[in-house]
């Protein structure tokens, strides 16, 4: 098990690939031996991002993603006749980067976290730790994301206090469990397929 504690002063910003708006970059990985780290070189990617006013979401052909709103409430993602629904807050919704989906917000702005993977490199989850509690992780890279206050984790018989909005970063090369003693976090699971 190895173990990384991201700060939020040292996660990156950088525009949506639509230019649209500008996401906060948690934590990322490439392909090995890539020299310029871009999108077509992207294996996975766990950011956060303000959604300010409707309109069209980036065209990312081959990635899976995965979308959580964090903060503020009435989020709906409309893609052609469908609609995904993310009025409320910690409600994951799932689909693909070809997608043509248009916002629209129902009471205002709100703030929300992407976990994004290229398709048939990575499986990926995304779950709100709301409650205190025992959870199973697999073996792959685990991201612990501290929403508004701090967050109390156990894994392994060790303790962590992850500030808000930092990032405590799980490498597991074989299963485990995590408990959340207190506080609430988003937790983004990235497990590498070959």
């Amino acid at each position: 098990m190895k173990t990384t504690l991201l700060n939020a002063e040292d996660y990156t910003r950088a525009p949506w690939k639509n230019g649209g708006g500008v996401f906060t970059d948690i934590a990322d990985a490439h392909r090995p031996g890539t020299v310029a780290k871009n999108w077509d070189s992207l294996l996975w990617r766990f950011a956060s991002t303000p959604i300010v006013a409707p309109g069209p979401f980036s065209h990312m052909p081959d990635i899976d993603r995965l979308q959580m709103v964090i903060g503020g409430r009435g989020l709906v993602l409309k893609a052609g006749g469908q609609e995904l629904d993310e009025r409320e807050p910690f409600t994951t919704v799932r689909f693909t980067g070809e997608m043509e989906i248009v916002t629209e917000l129902e009471a205002g702005p709100v703030e929300v976290v992407n976990l994004m993977a290229r398709r048939g490199a990575a499986e990926i989850e995304l779950v709100a730790l709301k409650e205190p509690g025992e959870r199973p992780l697999p073996a792959g890279t685990h991201l612990v994301y501290a929403l508004s206050r701090d967050c109390d984790i156990q894994l392994k018989c060790e303790e962590f206090l992850v500030s808000g909005g930092s990032t405590l970063k799980i490498e597991l090369t074989e299963a485990s469990r995590l408990t959340l003693v207190s506080g609430l976090a988003v937790l983004a699971s990235i497990r590498l397929v070959s």
